[in-house]
């Protein structure tokens, strides 16, 4: 009896098993008759392609046994350097939006490279030598350590970010997301981070927009963190620890000195004690002259705070 009922469920399961395959492949039929049908518009320059939504990134499946630091600058052990490697190979921008953008636009995707500043990130025009504080950053000291970020805000990633944030295309705080928190693993372990804080925006700006972008690309790092083996308690968002407690006029189309007097004193502190003697990463979409993301590290460490990097989606040249 025992026997026949084990054969019972092989053959059950087995059954299921064909079952599965099967409909996978008429599905996958269907998504192609769909997509010959009703092709895709790019986001970015807005003609029709054929989206093969086969290149698109899930969340890994398979977790990493090895839960250690995932930074690639401060790790030993060659395994885990793969697991960066693999992570920041998948969570490329061309295969995050290859459901959103046509191929022309894929490929004017411009990522920063060495040589670049250590202090602010900005990339040398230079293509030779190594990385080096910039003229600026020797100038005006600045009030964050370091500042990272995977593109250079031109072309394709600037009008992709344009979208996200001012044509409240929020499908693409997903890809978005990804792309940042690959980055976050190459430059950063992720246990010297204490707060992940996202830049804040006026209510009354919040309100018009009805989303902070900002806060959009972190939203599922601790669901990233989980799903690549990493310790998911490690990552720890706040969005209201930092606020803008005065309206400011958009810094678009300002330069530096006038970026700097628009956001002087604009943000503070709402609970000291969750800051207080903290390791904190600020996030943005662009970073342009700094000044927002000075003016809010200068607000944090003045309250408490002992360090304060910034990490962005875009850094302008």
């Amino acid at each position: 009896m025992k026997h026949s009922g084990r054969e019972k469920k092989k053959e059950k399961n087995k059954m299921r098993g064909q079952r599965l395959k099967v409909n996978h492949f008429f599905s996958r039929i269907l998504n192609a008759f769909e997509r010959a049908l009703f092709p895709a518009r790019c986001m970015v320059c807005g003609s029709f392609f054929h989206s093969n939504l086969s290149r698109s990134v899930c969340l890994p499946e398979k977790k990493i046994k090895d839960k250690k630091s995932l930074a690639f600058d401060y790790m030993q052990d060659s395994h885990e350097k793969r697991v960066v490697s693999c992570l920041n190979g998948v969570y490329k921008f061309d295969r995050l939006f290859s459901p959103y953008l046509c191929s022309a636009c894929l490929a004017r995707y411009a990522p920063v490279e060495s040589p670049i500043c250590v202090r602010c990130g900005i990339m040398f025009k230079s293509r030779e030598g190594d990385d080096h504080f910039c003229g600026d950053c020797i100038k005006e000291p600045k009030e964050f350590k370091i500042a990272r970020a995977p593109g250079i805000y031109d072309r394709t990633l600037k009008k992709a970010i344009h979208c996200f944030k001012y044509r409240g295309k929020i499908q693409m705080a997903r890809p978005f997301g990804m792309l940042l928190f690959a980055a976050f693993i190459r430059f950063w372990d992720i246990k010297n981070i204490d707060l992940i804080v996202p830049v804040p925006l006026h209510l009354k700006r919040l309100k018009a927009r009805g989303f902070n972008q900002a806060y959009l690309l972190v939203k599922n790092w601790k669901k990233l963190a989980a799903s690549s083996g990493m310790e998911a308690s490690d990552i720890t968002v706040d969005r209201n620890v930092l606020v803008r407690s005065r309206w400011t006029e958009p810094q678009t189309g300002l330069g530096r000195k006038k970026r700097m007097k628009n956001i002087k004193n604009a943000f503070k502190v709402n609970d000291c004690s969750r800051i207080a003697g903290g390791r904190i990463l600020l996030i943005d979409d662009v970073l342009t002259t700094g000044a927002t993301v000075n003016e809010c590290a200068k607000t944090l460490i003045s309250d408490g705070a002992k360090r304060v990097d910034v990490l962005t989606l875009a850094r302008a040249m």
